[in-house]
């Protein structure tokens, strides 16, 4: 008897967000990529791992302190993943900086980009380095000396500083600390001659000139590192009288969290070493040796800096959607549904929704829920109009999307003040899910247009994540997506819906028993099978269901780009699932859903991954794609994407991730590239037509 309960059968969340990490790190030792595209991707690693650090680690940290016994489905405690982690962070991190040392920054110098140290400066860069020290980073430096009247300062989460080590008038030692400023450019471009490029960081020029900041003492060393802080917001929302304050209060404590990380210079003096570990109370698996720079996240600055297209990607700017190229927005939606595949096919449509609305003298009402967006937002300057202009606008702000909150707080007070009226949706849950409503009069009566998204309403990484949005007027989905609001406005209860699916009332239920009948057609001999895309899969229930129909014999294909909590290769258990992932160019963000379903196949689209915070703790939806031209549509992206040899990796029984063995393969194929080279190709071939019928000549027989 086979027992689903079975601790071998799940991976350990964590660490299997760490095999991802690592599968970003490859793309920066892909020689594939352009030069400075590596270098992003290694500070995508950086900045990924921060992010684990402040969130993920922090909390298992708390629970281990907390004395918590309690184990995750893989059977560990916290404290057990605790340990396994630093183990594999301390691998991924020397792998990290043998990229940086052995790879990235000699392919630097072959392409004339070079970074110095004080002592390899030129005479004119020095003299360059000591203006630029005395002129601006002086007056912003603060020596923070460290005795019994003066305690160790509280620095700042992430933040770099140096560690200075002085002999005191009485030839004892003494500390200091000096941070190294934010608010300029961490990596300063020098007077460079022969077509070179020459840098260097910024602390290099505050460690050159550090004795100026301490004339009466004697510095004897200075070195970099850098804290990492808890900075998962506790907020009691039950208690909270008001939440957007309690948000506020609570956004000003992340800075200075427990510690959780400490990076440090290895080749610290001991002395140092030790009185940094001793003030901290930082344990010795948090510690992480640096071979370099500290903190990977400066080479996201490097391209701007450089200024060297020919070691960037290519330009890729999306393709305009054809179906609403100069005509009526609501016209169209009117005779069809649009299904837009973005960043290959532009988000332009869903902003320009949004604006045609506000100036539309027959819309009544827009409807919006916004989880993030961008810092410069046009659908949040729409809005503000549409509300100017007098129409009821309802938006819902997610003020707990994590690390988004201080943006969100700041939209949602402009929108209050234009005169929108402005929810934080329910206690407990996080409203995740994407829709926009338009209410609009015409001859006939009130249509409701909708647009319902698998991302987020951010027209500056619709250009970087793969996602996808249907627009439509079914009055179906209008109905479920106007009841929606109701109950995140209102007091309403939620109906039985038409056509979509919700968490956290019945989204759960909806895939299971979609995956049950799936296992119940392979019993009775009948075509069965599923492919699910999303970013993570970590929800028992889910995978226990895909199990039990692995067993059945579904054969089930998942994409799962990140977290994978569901293993493959167990005999008679999951021998029929394959899981792959894809690490490229854009974040795979898009979550759709296929159920064979004996020839009549089921499709939906989805805000939500198969994790349990997406089914049970957040507002999500789930739409399905019924019609069957853009049915075929998706199925050509599902089978491009189950096709992609160059950028797929699957995962291995141990947890691994191997590329596909290109040998002998008909054709070598990156998703990404080719659904791009499509979207190009049916534009290009639409603005053909277009302009052969605006130049063909008129003729005799065709005047009257």
């Amino acid at each position: 008897m086979i027992d689903l309960n079975d601790k071998s059968y799940y991976y350990n969340r964590e660490l299997s967000w760490l095999e991802f990490n690592i599968r970003v790190l490859e793309e920066a030792i892909d020689r594939t990529h352009p030069l400075l595209e590596r270098f992003n991707f290694l500070a995508i690693t950086a900045s990924n791992m921060d992010e684990f650090f402040m969130v993920r680690v922090a909390g298992l940290i708390t629970q281990d302190y907390s004395g918590s016994k309690k184990t995750d489905p893989a059977g560990m405690t916290a404290g057990e993943q605790v340990q396994a982690i630093s183990e594999k962070v301390h691998g991924i991190v020397q792998r990290q900086y043998n990229c940086l040392n052995r790879i990235l920054l000699p392919l630097l110098e072959e392409n004339n980009i070079r970074f110095l140290k004080f002592g390899n400066l030129s005479k004119e860069q020095k003299a360059y380095v000591k203006t630029y020290f005395n002129t601006t980073l002086y007056p912003i430096l603060t020596p923070m000396a460290i005795d019994n009247s003066r305690p160790f300062p509280l620095l700042a989460n992430k933040s770099l500083n140096l560690i200075i080590e002085l002999k005191g008038e009485e030839e004892e030692n003494l500390f200091a600390v000096v941070q190294i400023p934010s608010v300029v450019p961490r990596i300063v471009k020098l007077p460079s001659e022969n077509g070179k490029t020459e840098l260097i960081f910024l602390e290099e020029i505050v460690t050159a000139y550090i004795d100026k900041l301490f004339n009466a003492n004697k510095v004897i060393s200075a070195y970099c590192f850098r804290v990492t802080r808890d900075a998962d917001l506790e907020i009691d929302e039950e208690d909270s009288q008001d939440l957007l304050s309690e948000i506020e209060d609570s956004i000003k404590q992340r800075k200075w969290g427990a510690p959780v990380r400490l990076e440090v210079d290895k080749d610290i003096c001991q002395s140092s070493f030790d009185f940094l570990k001793e003030q901290l109370e930082i344990k010795e698996h948090e510690v992480y040796m640096i071979p370099n720079v500290i903190d990977l996240t400066v080479w996201f600055s490097l391209a701007g800096i450089v200024n060297r297209p020919d070691l960037c990607n290519v330009p890729m700017p999306p393709v305009p959607v054809i179906d609403f190229e100069g005509r009526d927005m609501f016209e169209v939606i009117k005779e069809k549904d649009v299904l837009m595949h973005h960043p290959y096919q532009s988000f332009d449509p869903v902003v320009n929704f949004v604006k045609l609305a506000a100036r539309d003298e027959n819309v009544l009402a827009i409807k919006q829920t916004l989880y993030r967006v961008s810092s410069n937002s046009p659908i949040i300057k729409a809005l503000i109009e549409a509300a100017e202009n007098g129409k009821q606008v309802t938006v819902l702000v997610e003020l707990k999307a994590r690390f988004d909150e201080e943006n969100n707080i700041n939209w949602a007070k402009k929108l209050e003040k234009a005169g929108c009226h402005v929810i934080y949706g329910l206690v407990g849950l996080k409203t995740h899910c994407k829709l926009c409503l338009v209410v609009r009069r015409e001859e006939e009566g009130i249509i409701r247009y909708c647009h319902l998204g698998t991302g987020n309403y951010n027209d500056k990484t619709a250009k970087l994540y793969t996602d996808m949005g249907l627009f439509t007027c079914k009055d179906t989905i209008g109905s479920d997506v106007s009841a929606i609001f109701n109950c995140l406005s209102g007091y309403s209860k939620y109906p039985a819906w038409k056509k979509i699916a919700a968490a956290p009332t019945d989204l759960r239920e909806m895939f299971v028993k979609n995956i049950e009948r799936e296992e119940k057609n392979a019993l009775e001999g009948k075509p069965a099978r599923i492919i699910a895309k999303m970013n993570s899969l970590v929800d028992t229930g889910i995978i226990k269901a895909l199990y039990r129909a692995s067993m059945a014999g579904v054969k089930i294909d998942l994409i799962v780009r990140g977290i994978c909590c569901l293993k493959t290769g167990i005999p008679t258990v999951s021998e029929n699932i394959t899981v792959r992932s894809i690490v490229g160019r854009f974040l795979e963000h898009s979550r759709i859903y296929y159920f064979e379903n004996n020839g009549d196949s089921k499709i939906y689209l989805s805000s939500a991954d198969w994790m349990n915070r997406n089914l049970d703790r957040r507002v999500e939806v789930a739409f399905p794609i019924e019609d069957e031209r853009l049915k075929a549509k998706v199925m050509d992206i599902i089978d491009i994407t189950l096709r992609d040899n160059l950028k797929a990796k699957i995962q291995q029984p141990d947890g691994t991730y191997k590329s596909i063995d290109k040998r002998g393969a008909r054709e070598l194929l990156s998703s990404q590239m080719e659904f791009y080279r499509l979207a190009k190709e049916e534009y290009d071939e639409f603005k053909k037509v277009r302009e052969d019928e605006i130049f063909m000549p008129v003729r005799a027989e065709d005047v009257e």
